[in-house]
């Protein structure tokens, strides 16, 4: 219950920060800019408008937890209200969880906004048939930005700002290539293919949620790789956050 306390206070401050307006609009202009450039497109207006679309809302989602994500707990720690937070019977493993929470929802508004956006500009292009897969692939797309949430949260108690932001694209970056890694493993020699299978292995698998191919054939996944994914995006988001609250309960704000 503390921890959805926390949550809504997280929500309410991100989405008042100037940052997340800014970013939907970002977002709002991707889309405008695949509009454009469809008459270049060679007859694959539609994949583009789809594959730009969707990767405006991930580029957008990242870049809001990399300026917003990545500075929760420093920012709190500047203004010295987590102090006021803590001294309250609120447990720091709360606190985090309450934060991912919080940031996380905010992501999905913005995932929905940019999702929405997408889905009516193929409407009023006459474009049919790919509202149920512009739903799913704008669903996968949250589920990992709540991935990289947790990771930022994880960052965010142990690290500076600066850092974190650094750490988290880092894994990111990994997370996007973890298939190339594992394979470009099996060509190199020890220790260096030992380094790279296990980054790819401790990194995300964040391809899980790229459904952007399909979406622009109007194609869904089936039940079983979206159940797959959401208790994949589960069950990693809460090994961060156990790991964060591990290194949080620790840290000592003297």
């Amino acid at each position: 219950m503390k921890a959805l306390w926390i949550a809504h206070n997280t929500y309410r401050e991100a989405t008042r920060d100037r940052v997340l307006p800014g970013m939907v609009g970002a977002g709002v202009a991707i889309l405008l800019v695949a509009q454009l450039a469809t008459p270049l497109a060679l007859g694959e207006g539609v994949r583009l408008t789809v594959d730009f679309g969707l990767s405006a809302i991930s580029i957008v989602g990242l870049l809001t937890v990399l300026l917003i994500g990545t500075n929760m707990v420093g920012k709190e720690l500047e203004r010295r209200t987590i102090y006021n937070l803590l001294s309250r019977p609120i447990s720091r493993s709360a606190y985090l969880v309450g934060k991912w929470i919080g940031l996380a929802a905010a992501l999905w508004s913005v995932a929905a906004i940019l999702g929405g956006a997408l889905w009516l500009s193929l409407v009023l292009r006459g474009v049919q048939g790919h509202g149920a897969a512009v739903m799913q692939a704008t669903y996968f797309a949250a589920l990992e930005l709540s991935v990289v949430t947790a990771v930022a949260v994880m960052f965010s108690s142990l690290s500076t700002p600066v850092l974190s932001a650094l750490y988290t694209l880092g894994v990111y970056v990994v997370g996007q290539w973890s298939y190339d890694l594992r394979g470009l493993s099996e060509k190199v020699a020890p220790p260096l293919s030992t380094l790279m299978r296990w980054a790819a292995d401790l990194a995300p698998n964040l391809p899980l949620f790229n459904m952007r191919t399909l979406a622009a054939q109007a194609q869904t996944a089936d039940l079983a790789h979206t159940a797959i994914a959401t208790a994949y995006a589960l069950v990693y988001s809460g090994c961060m956050l156990c790991l964060a609250a591990a290194a949080f309960e620790s840290k000592d704000f003297k």
